[in-house]
């Protein structure tokens, strides 16, 4: 069960074209989503793992205060992964699209 809303989700040109080409790319996306939508923040640094932990801890106290940052590899590809402070969206990019 997802830690918050996602709202909707997007991706840049880039990552969608990759995944338009590489059915294993795509697969493993939709994998990052859902560690991203648990909580698990992948590669990000250990000050933004403690942020979004922040984050989750004050909607669950009614208050919207940061973005929700994830960082996974794919293969040796980097790719991130944003919700929106107000969870309106959630957009996957690659580091070179930020």
């Amino acid at each position: 069960m997802a830690l918050f809303r996602t709202g909707e989700i997007v991706t840049t040109n880039g990552i969608a074209r990759a995944m338009m080409l590489d059915h294993g790319f795509l697969e493993a996306v939709r994998g990052c989503l859902a560690r991203h939508c648990l909580g698990d923040w992948g590669n990000a640094c250990e000050e933004t793992k403690q942020q979004n932990d922040e984050a989750l801890e004050a909607e669950r106290n009614g208050k919207l205060i940061d973005s929700l940052f994830s960082v996974y590899d794919i293969g040796g590809t980097e790719i991130f992964i944003i919700t929106e402070i107000d969870r309106s969206v959630t957009t996957v990019l690659f580091p070179e699209e930020y």
